[in-house]
């Protein structure tokens, strides 16, 4: 048969089966078609995260306004407050004292997670350590937990009466601190941090390591450099962007620590209800009613979060032109 031969129609289909649809028709579609794959998600994002912040900031422009005594119908109502919630969140003493102790426990934790993450994922890079498969899953393991089951596991080992350090430690007749109470606190939650947040930040840090191509350390072995100076002069400065990443996510975890506090404090009596920012949002909602106050404590958190991860980032950004021009 023919090349030019005309197709035989199914039977019961009237017109050209095998019409085969226009070039502009075809590329509209390939043009539409990211789109509805966007869709789902889209739909998730305003669902969950877009309308939920809109709502929270339309509640801080209001407060309850009561008359009377507050009993019967119309006796409490919703009114505009304007930034009455904003000035007032501003001026809050306990706001402000937790996000001290929040910064000084960021003082603590980043630091050492960082470096810590960074000394893990130079030994894992080394042609010298063996295990490392089961080396990196266990410091990995670490971050897979919980947090609030490690704030609970933590927290049965720093109580005197059951911890088995403590017993260890009065058995050897040495003095046992109480890590609950006063300035060790602050070690006490910073440590629960850096042992569950180590091993992401190494993650990341040890993909970008061995991203570097093994002609650089070829070449800089043929030059003479020792293991040490490899890592100082090569290895960190290449993964200066990954660290720069894992800072930028360890500022965010740190300005929104919430669990551990919170499930430490029945624990003990030196973690006030007010001990992180989060905290005192949390319990000017659900412990005394005034979703206003707290939606404006949320959003003001929520925009120094933002412009301190910004700035950083543009910080960041600058230095690596400036360093790209050199």
């Amino acid at each position: 048969m023919s090349s030019t031969t005309a197709r035989r129609r199914p039977y019961g289909v009237k017109g050209a089966p095998y019409a085969h649809p226009s070039p502009t028709t075809a590329l509209k579609g390939a043009l539409r078609a990211p789109y509805f794959f966007l869709v789902p998600a889209s739909v998730l994002f305003l669902l969950f995260f877009a309308l939920p912040i809109g709502y929270a900031v339309w509640l801080s422009f209001r407060k309850v306004e009561v008359s009377g005594l507050g009993l019967g119908a119309g006796a409490r109502k919703e009114v505009w407050a304007g930034f009455q919630n904003y000035a007032d969140a501003l001026g809050d003493s306990e706001l402000l004292d937790g996000a001290l102790r929040v910064l000084g426990y960021g003082c603590i934790v980043v630091p050492v997670m960082l470096g810590l993450a960074l000394l893990f994922a130079l030994m894992l890079d080394s042609d010298k350590v063996r295990f490392t498969p089961v080396t990196r899953l266990a410091i990995f393991l670490p971050y897979a937990i919980p947090g609030v089951v490690a704030a609970l596991l933590w927290g049965f080992l720093y109580l005197p009466d059951v911890s088995p350090f403590h017993f260890v430690l009065d058995r050897l007749g040495l003095p046992q601190p109480d890590l609950l109470d006063g300035g060790p606190l602050y070690l006490a939650l910073s440590n629960i941090a850096v042992w569950g947040g180590t091993g992401f930040n190494m993650i990341v840090i040890y993909t970008s390591l061995r991203a570097i191509p093994a002609e650089v350390y070829e070449a800089a072995k043929l030059d003479g450099a020792s293991p040490l100076q490899i890592a100082l002069r090569i290895k960190i400065p290449m993964v200066a962007p990954s660290l720069v990443l894992t800072f930028f996510f360890s500022i965010i975890a740190t300005l929104q620590v919430f669990n551990e506090p919170t499930t430490l404090k029945p624990l003990t009596n030196s973690v006030p209800t007010t001990w992180s920012p989060l905290m005192k949002v949390y319990q000017d909602a659900f412990g005394k009613g005034d979703v206003h106050a707290a939606a404006a404590q949320a959003t003001i958190i929520a925009l120094a979060t933002l412009l301190l991860s910004f700035g950083f980032l543009r910080a960041a950004n600058r230095r690596n032109k400036q360093e790209a021009a050199r």
